[in-house]
């Protein structure tokens, strides 16, 4: 972010009363408020849609977020004179969430129910994206990991840190492969009855589960969900929550939110089976979760992500020294399985009778 980039606000209806910098971007103290100017790399049709679930989301008065602030000409982005394209959009000053206070985990999820309440729109409308895939996300990242496998197994001298890696690797990559080929299996289910229902509420009763209701809700019209739904993206300021940087929106089943920050605040947590269970309990309580989401969210759950993550890192920079991070990454994962199973199994007991 340039001084230049400062230049670009005299575009919007705003008095401008002091600006300072951010990480990656421009705060500006304005006539309207607290704004800030960040770089967009997203094309017309998308900054457009994110425009309008925003509005959508504001107009419905339930959570407090982020708005994309139009130029004199109504344009949602402007460029400089190098075409860089950048946003305006309001923002409030103030802390993210932390993710040690039980007490602000829950809002943080509270609010997240909220958010999906309002994240839908109509199937007739123009340029919606393509619905995200998670048995085409799954086979990429396995496809990484037999890649990274097939690297260990010819490197004559390997490192603590790949010794490690690729005695680990057997075991998370036959996860890997065990969840994608059960998510599809369940995927291809009839819509209704036979063996398209399954028990996933405790007591034992069979629900029936709809197939390909990942992003599709009822009454035609389609799902959206945060996309990067993270402590860092929620900010506590006096004005209350505030939810920031939608860019990363997605086209997918709300549980997509759910499990990333399910998996963020388990993982510091080391799985613990009370949090996760009432951070559940918050979010149905909101917006209730249907047999077909608690699948998808179980599966999502189940895949080694953070395994993936760190040995796809690994393959893809350089490899003449790793730091020492990496390990201690690693390590955590690997000491940190158990607990995830035993977690998976006893949240998601009906659920998890699947695999």
């Amino acid at each position: 972010m340039n001084d230049r980039a400062v230049e670009l606000l005299e575009q919007y209806e705003i008095e401008v009363l002091r600006t300072r910098k951010g990480r990656g971007a421009i705060l500006c103290e304005t006539n309207r408020g607290c704004l800030i100017l960040k770089e967009y790399a997203g094309s017309q049709e998308r900054i457009a849609l994110q425009d309008r679930l925003l509005k959508q989301v504001a107009e419905a008065g339930l959570v407090q977020a982020e708005m994309i602030v139009p130029d004199r000409e109504g344009a949602l982005f402007v460029r400089d004179n190098d075409g860089i394209k950048y946003v305006l959009k309001t923002w409030q000053d103030g802390r993210e969430c932390n993710i040690h206070d039980r007490g602000e985990c829950v809002e943080a999820v509270r609010l997240l129910a909220r958010l999906h309440e309002n994240m839908t729109l109509s199937s007739d409308v123009p340029g919606l994206p393509e619905a995200f895939s998670a048995e085409k996300d799954y086979d990429k990242r396995n496809r990484e990991l037999k890649r990274v496998r097939n690297y260990l197994q010819q490197k004559k001298q390997k490192s603590w840190f790949e010794l490690n890696l690729r005695k680990a690797l057997d075991g998370f990559l036959e996860q890997a492969l065990e969840v994608t080929e059960e998510w599809k299996e369940y995927a291809d289910l009839p819509a209704e009855g036979g063996q398209g229902t399954v028990s996933v509420d405790g007591t034992g009763s069979d629900i029936t589960v709809r197939k390909n209701e990942e992003s599709t809700a009822d009454g035609g019209t389609v799902r959206f969900c945060h996309g990067d739904y993270q402590y860092h993206n929620i900010l506590q300021g006096s004005g209350g929550w505030f939810l920031v940087n939608f860019e990363k929106y997605q086209r997918d089943n709300p549980v997509r939110d759910l499990y990333l920050l399910l998996r963020k605040l388990l993982e510091k947590e080391n799985w613990s089976v009370s949090l996760g269970a009432e951070l559940l309990e918050v979010y149905e309580k909101e917006h209730p979760i249907s047999a077909h989401s608690q699948i998808d969210l179980y599966y999502r759950l189940a895949y080694p992500e953070k395994f993936w993550k760190i040995a796809n890192f690994y393959y893809n920079s350089g490899k003449s020294w790793i730091p020492g991070k990496n390990q201690e990454k690693l390590e955590k994962v690997m000491a940190q399985e158990k607990e995830k199973q035993h977690f998976l199994d006893e949240v998601f007991r009906d659920v998890s009778q699947l695999r």
